[in-house]
């Protein structure tokens, strides 16, 4: 069987995709994996590190406003659809799965003029613009969260098995070490995802010396952009710009402060990390809302952007780190609450859906 899986811009979307490929593998040896990208995402990274084929067509962003951008989106998706279909020539795929983004449109038609077995799976619980146009002639619809407005199956994300099978405390101490992390100290994880998150950055590291004094050390991945400049401190304060063993970066930590993105809250929560977590002030709500179920749980906070300050980082996450029998009721509200087997459910859907597909051909 011959799979297309189409998505890509951010970690939102290729550490799924991702997810889904090696579960594929696991379950059927003999799949044939081709993921479908653009030019300008993350997926010109990972995907071949991961040892998959990519094929690469043109972005076609999709405006929220009425605007100039809006009037050329019809050229631009006709030229993405033909680039789209010389892929689909090339590899022949016996089905589509599509995780959203700028990829996902093309991909999407093209399977829908060919007759090919379509399975959509939503991210976040408010869908994307790419995903509303897919799910409506997808045969197969797969959802991260219960409460998302599709109709369909509730899988969970798809995340990493580096992760899903993590046991934080077995390898805590193996962690901190291999951040440089004093192995005995309170210790806060600080990310702001793929893109990394200024406000983040600035907040943590302005309450650099509170959280030295309180005894709590820091890894602190702050992206490609920059912008954590933390005092000198007693306690060790590791600042990353990018951080590959994320799976040893949350079993390091006893808290996280972080964005709600889909694969951020269903990381943390399936590991049963505590997490102060920080929506993104732009975009649709889906943040917020991704981080309600696990919020409301009582396994983690949530913190608008214009009031995560440096004085509420010392007011609320100090005395949080300091408070061992707080963490650990936060750590089993959240455990449980996240799908662990996300991939295998989503890849068995996928399996499914070429199968059925091919006996009706």
């Amino acid at each position: 069987m011959r799979i297309l899986l189409a998505g890509g811009g951010t970690a939102g979307h290729t550490s799924p995709l991702l997810a889904t490929a090696d579960a594929l593998r696991r379950l059927e040896p003999s799949v044939e994996i081709t993921c479908l990208g653009t030019p300008r995402g993350l997926e010109t990274t990972v995907v071949p590190a991961a040892g998959y084929p990519l094929e690469l067509v043109p972005p076609v962003p999709l405006p929220r406003r009425v605007d100039a951008d809006l009037a050329r989106v019809p050229s631009r998706l006709l030229g993405a659809v033909r680039a789209t279909a010389q892929v689909f020539d090339r590899v022949r795929p016996d089905v589509v799965v599509g995780y959203g983004g700028y990829v996902c449109v093309p991909a999407y038609l093209v399977a829908r003029r060919r007759g090919l077995p379509l399975v959509v799976h939503e991210g976040n619980t408010i869908p994307g613009i790419a995903n509303k146009i897919g799910a409506r002639f997808a045969g197969t619809v797969a959802t991260s969260f219960p409460d998302t407005p599709l109709q369909g199956t509730y899988t969970g994300l798809p995340i990493r098995r580096m992760i899903s099978t993590l046991d934080r405390a077995a390898v805590r101490a193996e962690a901190r070490t291999f951040f440089g992390l004093d192995p005995d100290r309170p210790t806060l994880l600080v990310t702001g995802g793929s893109q990394g998150a200024a406000s983040l950055n600035r907040s943590v590291s302005g309450a650099a010396q509170a959280l030295s004094a309180a005894g709590v050390q820091v890894l602190h991945v702050q992206g490609k952009h920059g912008g954590a400049d933390p005092a000198p401190t007693d306690t060790p304060y590791v600042v990353l710009d990018y951080c590959d063993r994320m799976d040893l970066a949350l079993a390091a930590a006893d808290l996280t402060v972080c964005r709600s993105g889909a694969n951020t809250v269903t990381e943390a929560a399936a590991v049963g990390l505590p997490a102060v977590f920080v929506p993104l002030p732009i975009g649709n709500g889906e943040q917020r809302l991704n981080a309600t179920a696990v919020v409301d749980a009582g396994g983690a906070l949530l913190v608008d952007d214009a009031d995560l300050t440096s004085s509420w980082v010392r007011e609320h996450v100090v005395p949080l780190l300091t408070d061992p029998a707080r963490l650990e009721a936060m750590s089993r509200a959240a455990a449980g609450l996240i799908p662990r087997d996300a991939d295998e459910q989503l890849a068995r859907l996928v399996l499914a859906a070429g199968a059925a597909g091919g006996s009706a051909a």
